[in-house]
């Protein structure tokens, strides 16, 4: 027994953290995440790191040992942290992080950015009004601007010694943080920065999940679970004073939670026991009343006062709060933080847990908090505390005609529109349920700001959500509005109306979205005046969408290009939907011509004309796609993703990133285009809308069948076709295509054939693109030459030359290389001849997988005429393009054409000392890869990043003679066998 008393003394010894902070015990299979973690970003690497845990587990304590790591680094380590009861605060807890630092440090900013860090940061606030932003008040681009600014705040405060920024309870964070930290892993600061949160996993928000999946996948972040403590790890913990048995019961009772173990332990009482409150267990909400009944009645109810104040408070407002003289404030203070229920933080305090503030909350009496928001409310105005300050506590306390609370709630929420859309819907919706019906505009009754009337407010919230991405709130409050506005309000109608299709086209409603849509544009005594214009443009939108070519055209022809009256950004969005009916039309000239005057003026627009327009802009990136403009595209299709997701368009982000991966597989980026088609994939399953998840998995098949993953390819292509989405548009039409692609691809011949008709509608009437469609015949012509049938590859060569659009050269291409393979079995001279026109179209154009693909016809053709110089030199190109895009599968079946023309050709990276040939790290991947775990699982577990990972997997392929996961696997287990 002495033994086990001394060992848990020197543990808590070794362990001990600062002042008022409980020992650290255990956690050896965390404290080396965190050292590495630190370890980079001393060495000038950015970091994401999430601990993740249920309530109580420590998560907390581990982030105290890392910000103590960071100042033995010499990093500076600033702390954070979200609120239960303040969720609703747009980036509260960034905000707790810096703003201290700030005001004691500023640092260096331009007047732009100081003025929009004000916004946020109270430091920064020099009292004045706030700037107009350029973009326009409440644009959606603000929040671009600010994400960006907030970045070039933490490189300049990293810049002397690195930084640590740590954000705890992450899970009660607002939309607008997380968009925040999902704009910093997207754009990770240049400079020595650890972003480390901590959050229970089951009251994370999806899109605090996906962002720390996002941070894994793209190779900077780690996820570390924090689980209870073992037994030896609470006896440790406890100390030599605490008994076996009462240890054992402790253990027991709290099952290794260090909060339930410490709150349990202190109280001499039964650990049984209680009503469950919350998060907590019986026992431990029995442990936490028997704490606040030993208070006195002015300690308890200065507790429940702090409480209702704020997560970190001042005495001044708690006072307020509890209705009790600051000097009895103080005095209950001293008690407080001698029962160590609040612990002091500078010249504030704040409760030693968040269960705690819970407990304490809940211990008061739900018409007393409802006074004691009011009386916080009142005393924030009196002190000119900003609308946004004051909107948690009035939305507590206020009352339905309360005039003054509306315009508090409704100059917060437009305070915030552009930069955290959600919490502006949340104070907008509060606002409309203390407003009778049809309450006119007007100021408040003491005084107050404008009140809009209650139709406004409702238009404002059909915007917010409608961009905002809650896809289903837009639609029901846009719609409900239509039914209360008068019918010739047609301003408001039309904007109305075009929230609402908009949202019913991304919910899988397209026949509502163009009855909608028709509806109104019924009632406009002129459909050419400006307030029918976004219907217009919305209509047109649908009827490309359900290729109605001739249809969209005609409603475009009664649009000018500009009128008098116009914003500049209309003009833009007029000239971005024209190239796509010319196009589908065959008017190939004016298309090409309606493209340039558009893409100039998209290149030449800043980001909030953008922005008030994302659809508009997605079609004519995909125009540029279609027309073989695909490096231009590429960068549109970037930059407008950027613009959707930072103002918060997240219903529009997924479409971009599916057109982004096409773009860049098609330029042999795999790498990049891999990544975006994950991530297309993850923002599609964050909404409802089976049409964007669609859109995302049939480009992540493609890229993956580019990549050599042809299981990955199908499982997805699969998957899109399954929803049974985009039935009779191009876009179901896509899915098919790239399950025909997948299953040719595996060498299920006759599968994919058919699978490849029934995409193109059997050439009767298809709905495809042009370039796709020439992609078809050409795959199909592969198809036939293989199977020795010469006539019929011709054939499908034929119906690709018919295809060809001379003023599109990039897609033209396709069509001598169809050619090639029909040739192949007959004249392979003649193939040789055809596949180098093919190779040489394709690298003007940047298409470099097409162009290796050529070039691999091309050597094979050759070689078989007789020339084997000539053979050889294609085969070489094409290796070193295959293996410069990642395309694997390619890569290996050119390595084998170069030996079956007798050239020795090394394995990719070396030939390894280890079992089958793989260097020691490439059979810890493969065996990794046996074991069933993806790429982001393996570089978890071998400390590299993800793009390492593919790399060893490309070099496994070609040193094994395989093309896929389950080919390694396969090889494994006969080279085991042998």
């Amino acid at each position: 027994m002495q033994g086990r008393a001394d060992q848990r003394h020197a543990g808590a010894a070794a362990y001990g953290g600062p002042p008022g902070v409980p020992p650290l015990v255990g956690r050896r299979d965390v404290l080396p995440a965190l050292d590495a973690a630190l370890d980079d970003t001393a060495a000038g690497a950015f970091r994401f790191l999430a601990l993740v845990g249920e309530p109580g587990a420590g998560k907390s304590r581990l982030l105290a040992e890392l910000a103590a790591g960071a100042a033995a680094r010499k990093l500076t380590a600033l702390t954070g942290r979200a609120a239960e009861f303040e969720q609703e605060m747009p980036f509260g807890a960034v905000v707790e992080a810096l703003d201290y630092h700030l005001e004691v440090d500023p640092p260096e900013l331009s007047a732009a950015s100081a003025a929009l860090l004000a916004s946020v940061f109270p430091a920064l606030s020099t009292g004045a009004p706030a700037a107009a932003d350029p973009a326009g008040p409440g644009t959606p681009v603000a929040r671009y601007r600010l994400f960006r600014t907030v970045r070039h705040l933490l490189e300049e405060l990293a810049a002397a010694s690195g930084l640590v920024l740590i954000l705890d309870d992450l899970h009660w964070a607002d939309d607008a943080t997380l968009e925040l930290l999902d704009h910093l892993v997207r754009h990770p600061p240049r400079a020595r920065v650890l972003i480390a949160v901590g959050y229970r996993p089951a009251q994370a928000s999806p899109r605090l999940a996906a962002l720390v999946e996002s941070s894994v996948h793209g190779g900077c972040g780690r996820r570390v679970d924090v689980g209870p403590l073992s037994r030896d790890d609470v006896a440790e913990l406890l100390g030599p004073g605490v008994g076996d048995a009462r240890c054992r019961e402790l253990y027991e009772a709290s099952g290794g939670n260090p909060f339930y173990l410490e709150a349990l332990a202190r109280t001499s009482e039964p650990v049984t026991g209680g009503d469950a409150a919350g998060d907590l267990p019986p026992a431990v909400h029995a442990a936490l009343q028997v704490e606040l009944s030993g208070l006195s009645p002015r300690a308890l109810l200065v507790a429940q006062g702090a409480a209702v104040t704020a997560d970190e408070f001042a005495p001044l407002p708690a006072s307020v709060a509890a209705e009790v003289g600051e000097a009895e404030t103080l005095r209950a203070l001293d008690e407080l933080v001698a029962r160590d229920l609040v612990r002091p933080d500078g010249s504030r305090f704040r409760f030693r847990h968040p269960l705690v503030r819970h407990a304490v909350y809940a211990s008061a009496a739900a018409g007393w908090r409802f006074g004691a928001h009011a009386r916080i409310a009142a005393h924030l105005a009196e002190v000119g505390a900003p609308a946004a300050t004051r909107a948690r506590h009035v939305e507590r306390s206020a009352r339905v005609g309360d005039r003054d609370a509306v315009a508090t709630l409704v100059a917060a929420a437009r305070a915030y529109a552009g930069q955290a859309p959600t919490t502006a819907a949340h104070w907008l919706e509060v606002a409309l349920g203390l407003m009778p019906e049809n309450a006119p505009a007007g100021a408040g009754d003491t005084g107050g700001a404008e009140v809009p009337s209650r139709l406004d407010l409702m238009l404002e919230l059909a915007q917010v959500q409608s961009v905002g991405g809650h896809l289903v709130e837009g639609r029901e409050t846009a719609r409900r509005l239509l039914r209360l506005l008068p019918p010739d309000d047609y301003y408001r109608r039309g904007r109305a109306a075009r929230f609402a299709a908009l949202m019913e086209r991304q919910l899988d409603r397209p026949a509502e979205a163009r009855a909608l849509l028709l509806g109104e544009l019924r009632r406009f005594p002129d459909p050419r005046s400006p307030s029918a214009i976004p219907l217009r443009m919305r209509l047109i939108a649908e009827r490309m969408m359900r290729i109605e070519f001739r249809a969209a055209q005609a409603v475009l022809d009664l649009m000018p290009d500009t009128s008098e009256g116009w914003e500049p950004s209309l003009e833009v969005a007029v000239a971005a939907l024209r190239p796509m009916p010319a196009y589908a039309a065959g008017r190939i000239a004016d298309a090409v011509a309606y493209a340039d005057v558009a893409d100039r003026l998209v290149d030449a627009a800043p980001d909030g004309h953008l922005a008030d327009w994302m659809d508009a802009i997605s079609w004519l990136c995909w125009a540029d796609t279609f027309m073989g403009r695909y490096d231009g595209a590429a960068e549109r299709f970037e930059r407008a993703a950027r613009v959707a997701r930072d103002t918060g368009q997240q219903y529009i982000v997924t479409n971009l990133m599916a057109g982004l991966t096409r773009a860049l597989g098609t330029l042999g980026r795999l790498a990049e285009a891999t990544a975006a088609a994950e991530e297309a994939v993850g923002e599609a399953r964050l909404l409802t809308s089976h049409q964007q998840l669609v859109f995302a998995l049939t480009q992540q098949s493609l890229v993956a069948c580019w990549s050599g993953d042809e299981e990955t390819a199908l499982k997805a292509a699969d998957e899109a076709v399954r929803t049974g989405a985009g039935v009779g548009e191009w876009w179901g039409s896509m899915a098919r295509y790239a399950q025909a692609v997948a299953l040719l691809a595996l060498g299920r011949t006759d599968e994919g054939h058919e699978a490849m008709m029934v995409a193109c509608g059997r050439f009767e009437a298809p709905v495809l693109d042009q370039n796709t469609l020439l992609a078809a015949c050409e795959a199909l012509a592969a198809v036939e030459a293989g199977r020795g049938r010469p006539g019929e590859a011709a054939a499908w060569a034929d119906r690709a030359a018919a295809m060809v659009l001379p003023e599109l050269p990039a897609n033209n291409a396709l069509a001598p290389l169809a050619r090639a393979h029909a040739l192949s079995v007959t004249d392979p001279a003649a193939a040789a001849a055809a596949a180098d026109e093919a190779a040489a179209a394709f690298t003007a154009a940047g298409q470099r997988v097409n162009a290796g693909r050529a070039l691999l016809r091309a050597g094979t053709a050759h070689a078989e005429a007789g020339d084997k110089p000539a053979g050889l030199a294609r085969l070489r190109d094409a290796v070193e393009l295959f293996e410069a895009c990642g395309a694997r599968a390619l890569h290996g079946q050119a390595v084998r054409e170069q030996r079956r023309l007798g050239v020795r050709v090394p394995a990719a990276g070396g030939r390894g000392s280890g079992p089958n040939g793989l260097s020691k790290r490439e059979n810890e991947v493969a065996a990794l890869v046996a074991e069933g775990c993806t790429n982001a699982q393996i570089a978890e577990r071998l400390f590299v990043s993800v793009r390492t990972v593919e790399t060893h997997l490309s070099h496994i392929f070609a040193k094994l003679g395989v093309t896929s996961r389950v080919g390694v696997v396969g090889a494994l287990n006969r080279n085991g066998r042998d």
